[in-house]
């Protein structure tokens, strides 16, 4: 059997990885060297120059995720920003962006303050609507982005139905897939051109490695070359060491989402039925606006990132994080601890984000445990 059929828990534990030659370990080694031998006759046998451009830890970590991901061509940053921000330095000037109006707010501001400046358009439209993206589209869009499920609002958009209005424009569209990870949602067979995802979350688990990555569908489409110059030139990598715990991370990844999934369907039907909660944004949820999307292409689960509207506003919401002995107040998600975080309060003023939400990140504790601990963080 190919490795490309073998099912995806086996691809996490084996895809990239080798028997190290020299020692027989089954954990590959972590190559600190910034540099490499050449040959007598100028040439590199072993294909590595210099760690900027190529790395044995990058190389096996790129060959995961292309596959997890069902694509040809990865590429990993220092950051899942760094990624999306080398993919719009691969544009031009003058060209359009279409990206979603409810998307990670980190990723809003470097279209508007940094690509800004250099004159790159953007238009912010709801991509849950493929009318109001066809609308959007001009003869310069060169790329529409999508964030499903959506951070913080956990929105749905239809990816097979924007790829094809997309396509028809000849733009490319690239999903962020960081909330879904290639465990529960697989944006490349769907008909997105590249995957991004902020690796620091669900990829590596342990809230502990900063990292990004770019997986195309085409190892030759024309923003993969220049997505590799910009990686290889400027060098916003990874170090060995992260990449070395990001593909270690990786190996438990399938087991863990299913442990996202579960805690965080058990804590999202408590919150339903909840006096003092407005709203549970969450995809699993029946009731959940786009619930059906979501059943068609994330078919192994929906996640362990959730939002939920406090009755009130921004200080009963703030009360209720201030409240919590379980749940950690920190920025982020996907990591093992579960989350809470008053999202508007980080962002910047001119946020939509609603004043009375909660972002919660589900760990992998147990479910009643932390349905206890909301219980008490929500008592009058």
């Amino acid at each position: 059997m190919s490795s490309s059929k073998k099912n995806l828990k086996t691809q996490a534990i084996h895809t990239g990885r080798t028997t190290d030659p020299a020692t027989g370990a089954i954990a590959s080694p972590i190559h600190l060297s910034t540099t490499f031998e050449r040959a007598a006759d100028g040439s590199y046998p072993h294909e590595f120059v210099y760690t900027r451009e190529s790395n044995p830890n990058r190389q096996e970590l790129e060959t995961c995720l292309a596959q997890l991901e069902q694509g040809e061509r990865a590429f990993v940053f220092s950051s899942g920003s760094a990624a999306i921000g080398s993919l719009l330095l691969g544009l031009g000037a003058s060209d359009h962006v279409i990206a979603s109006e409810d998307m990670y707010f980190g990723i809003q501001m470097i279209l508007k303050t940094i690509f800004g400046r250099w004159n790159l358009s953007v238009s912010f439209v709801d991509t849950t609507d493929p009318a109001s993206v066809k609308a959007a589209l001009q003869s310069n869009t060169r790329l529409v982005m999508l964030e499903t499920p959506s951070n913080p609002l956990l929105k749905l958009t239809d990816i097979r139905t924007i790829a094809d209005v997309v396509h028809a424009n000849g733009t490319a569209l690239m999903v962020d897939n960081t909330a879904a990870t290639p465990v529960l949602q697989n944006p490349l067979p769907l008909g997105a051109d590249i995957v991004a995802h902020a690796t620091t979350k669900y990829i590596n688990g342990h809230s502990d490695v900063l990292g990004g990555a770019l997986v195309f569908g085409q190892a030759d489409h024309p923003l993969a070359e220049r997505v590799m110059q910009i990686q290889h030139l400027m060098g916003a990598v990874p170090s060995p060491f992260d990449m070395w715990l990001t593909l270690r991370g990786i190996a438990t990844l399938p087991y863990r989402m299913r442990g996202h999934c579960d805690n965080a369907a058990t804590v999202a039907a408590y919150l339903t039925t909840h006096p003092q909660i407005e709203q549970v944004l969450y995809p699993g949820l029946s009731t959940y606006e786009g619930h059906e999307i979501a059943i068609g292409q994330m078919p192994n689960g929906f996640g362990g990132l959730m939002s939920i509207l406090v009755k009130g506003d921004a200080s009963d919401a703030m009360r209720v994080a201030s409240k919590v002995q379980l749940f950690t107040r920190a920025t982020s998600f996907g990591g093992a601890h579960s989350l809470i975080e008053h999202r508007a309060s980080i962002e910047h003023p001119e946020t939509t984000t609603p004043q009375n939400l909660l972002r919660l990140s589900i760990g992998l504790e147990n479910a009643d445990d932390l349905i206890h601990d909301l219980e008490q963080a929500l008592a009058d």
